[in-house]
């Protein structure tokens, strides 16, 4: 094994733990946060569950590290979880924080940590699609609808086959440089 193939299984072994333990870091943040949010019980079952898959798959993308599909589906539960914890805050918060006037502080606290969380869920969103990318996925998130191109570069054309430079060129002209018919 040479000098070069060493340090680029070393550079790349450093790629996977540097990747590993980001993923790791960023899942026990939220899992940290999301149990400091939930120790009084002032946000709905949904909060949770939503929340706690969340971390479940985290914990597969860290489990499988050679997984593009474990990264990809945690980068898309996080901004699932965006979305629902907003809608969440925006239409509990203000109703059960006034029956919470004896432990307002906790109150407090717990709703600080949820807004905590969901502020660093788009930049664990960045971190991710950042190692779903190392992974091997695509820069661009391909749904499967069908797109309109007019890059015609990687057509094989199939009149030109077996023909070879001189003749490909003349093909299918007459005398006087006109276009004769098609012969098909």
């Amino acid at each position: 094994m040479s000098r070069e193939q060493i340090c680029t299984f070393t550079h790349e072994l450093h790629c996977v733990c540097v990747c590993v333990c980001f993923l790791q870091a960023i899942v026990l943040a939220h899992w940290l946060l999301t149990i400091w949010a939930c120790s009084i019980t002032w946000l709905p079952t949904s909060y949770v569950l939503g929340n706690v898959s969340a971390l479940a798959v985290g914990v597969w993308a860290i489990a499988q590290r050679d997984s593009i599909d474990a990264v990809l589906m945690f980068l898309i539960v996080l901004a699932v979880t965006i979305l629902t914890d907003i809608v969440h805050f925006g239409l509990y918060y203000a109703e059960v924080e006034s029956h919470y006037e004896r432990n307002l502080d906790l109150f407090r606290f717990c709703g600080g940590m949820a807004i905590l969380s969901l502020l660093l869920k788009p930049v664990s969103c960045v971190f991710v699609y950042q190692m779903y990318r190392e992974r091997g996925g695509e820069y661009n998130v391909n749904f499967g609808f069908p797109r309109i191109t007019r890059n015609r570069d990687a057509y094989q054309s199939i009149d030109h086959q077996g023909q070879s430079g001189s003749s490909a060129s003349s093909y299918n002209q007459a005398e006087g440089g006109k276009p004769g018919p098609s012969s098909y």
